[in-house]
């Protein structure tokens, strides 16, 4: 049985859960504009292994969010999962964050578009079907009139996340259906870091790094 250990921190979603078989066991998690991560993250790895009734020894393995989504979120999270890894002896998972916050929401046909903010009129977009299988990457893009048209001319388009709140100003195709109240969660993690430790889809511990999809400028 593979007890593995969830971190998401690629958005203000500080999120941490441990699971067993792709089951959850503990979640704990704080949405908070301010970014606690620095200050929560460790803090809810202990709490989630003691509702759990499990302790360190016990992981089999750790995954973490790899983004795209906050610069400093992200580093956090990967610099813990690592720091665990390397402790422990441990394999690390990574999982898309687009995937994860796609996953919260479960549809029948359609697709799913999650989305984070990028700032101004960009986003971090992916498109998913009804199946989570990936029908086209994820990209940086400025949100236009005509984005995503191939996709609400062919049937229903859920858009997921922080990024849509903005595409509500713009796009107004009766197919759109938008869901801006969605955030990644260490919980659909769950199932994605079980697939990936069965199938030994582990990362290089001393190369990996997070996929930030555009480079980090300061000050922007």
């Amino acid at each position: 049985m593979a007890v593995i250990l969830n971190l998401e921190t690629a958005t203000t979603n500080c999120s941490v859960s441990v699971a067993r078989d792709g089951q959850l066991l503990a979640i704990r998690e704080e949405n908070s504009k301010n970014y606690s991560h620095s200050e929560q993250l460790h803090l809810f790895i202990e709490n989630v292994l003691q509702e759990a009734q499990l302790n360190r020894h016990d992981l089999e393995a750790v995954a973490v969010s790899k983004g795209p989504g906050s610069y400093t979120g992200l580093r956090i999270g990967v610099a813990a999962a690592k720091g665990l890894c390397f402790a422990l002896d441990l394999p690390l998972i990574s999982t898309p964050t687009l995937e994860s916050l796609a996953r919260q929401l479960h549809i029948t046909e359609g697709y799913l578009i999650p989305m984070l903010d990028a700032r101004r009129m960009e986003v971090y977009a992916a498109v998913l079907d009804a199946q989570f299988e990936t029908v086209r990457e994820t990209r940086a893009e400025i949100i236009t009139e005509d984005s995503f048209s191939d996709y609400s001319a062919k049937g229903k388009v859920y858009l997921m996340g922080s990024g849509a709140i903005k595409c509500k100003e713009v796009l107004s195709h009766p197919n759109i259906e938008f869901r801006d109240d969605l955030i990644p969660s260490a919980k659909e993690m769950a199932i994605m870091s079980h697939q990936r430790f069965t199938n030994g889809t582990f990362e290089d511990l001393a190369y990996f790094e997070p996929y930030y999809l555009k480079e980090f400028i300061l000050g922007k």
